[in-house]
């Protein structure tokens, strides 16, 4: 008896330390789009629930839509975002997107465009939020996924257009313009139908990192929220989203801790 008791408890145990050294929960469930909801410029809901589309396993953007959907019309009736239910202030966030053959509204000025926001406090189209870009330009072969789209943060650069750590000679920019773009020369997939692993780590308005295929790409601290709602964004082209996975935190942890 007392052996079955151990055997029991030592499960138990283990149990809760494996769910602890993982504690991310999936925010898509591959089936349907409980615990979202949609939003495009022109306020179709009809139109919304086709231009994210649940497509095997994935969150899938103009999935159904005309090779060549309304483009660069000046229409733009399908910019849109599928937002969170709930708020978030610290967390790390990870998700994987890859490229379609669709493109659509404004693809001459921004190419491969869409992105995920955080830290939103509004539900426009567009939002007041902080934007991790995920975007590639065809035409430099430049790839612009880990950008940042925000209000003013500061942020550490050398050249005063990438990003540069401060290890390695950056120097800080107090509250620069709204579009900062990451450190290049991480690898990522473009147009060749394979999939990109992003993540952000964010904690509250202390600090955030952009992460790109296992790199840290781009960084910032001071951002101008503390929380908010999560929302993955239908712009220029299609995309598909999948294994949407979030980690809260109770306490801020030390970014020194993402760093190594």
């Amino acid at each position: 008896m007392k052996n079955l008791f151990l055997i029991l408890l030592l499960s138990i145990l283990f149990t809760n330390c494996a769910q602890k050294s993982n504690d991310y929960v999936s925010l898509f469930n591959g089936e349907n789009l409980d615990g979202w909801y949609l939003k495009i410029r022109n306020n179709d809901t009809d139109l919304a629930k086709k231009v994210f589309a649940v497509d095997n396993n994935t969150i899938h953007v103009y999935k159904d839509f005309p090779q060549e959907y309304e483009l660069n019309t000046g229409e733009n009736n399908t910019h849109g975002m599928i937002y969170t239910d709930k708020t978030y202030s610290k967390f790390i966030l990870k998700f994987e997107y890859k490229w379609g053959k669709g493109i659509a509204n404004n693809f001459d000025k921004y190419q491969y465009d869409a992105g995920v926001y955080y830290h939103v406090v509004d539900d426009k189209i567009w939002p007041k939020g902080v934007e991790y870009q995920v975007r590639y330009n065809h035409i430099t072969d430049r790839n612009h996924t880990g950008d940042f789209w925000a209000p003013k943060m500061d942020w550490y650069t050398l050249d005063g257009k990438t990003f540069m750590p401060k290890e390695k000679g950056g120097k800080l920019l107090n509250k620069p313009g709204e579009h900062l773009a990451l450190k290049d020369g991480v690898d990522f997939n473009a147009l060749n139908d394979e999939w990109n692993k992003c993540e952000v780590i964010v904690m509250e308005d202390q600090y955030v990192i952009h992460k790109l295929n296992g790199k840290i790409v781009n960084m910032a601290t001071n951002l101008p929220y503390k929380e908010g709602k999560i929302g993955f964004q239908a712009e220029t082209a299609e995309i598909f989203y999948r294994n949407i996975e979030i980690k809260e935190f109770d306490e801020i942890v030390p970014m020194e801790k993402f760093l190594n």
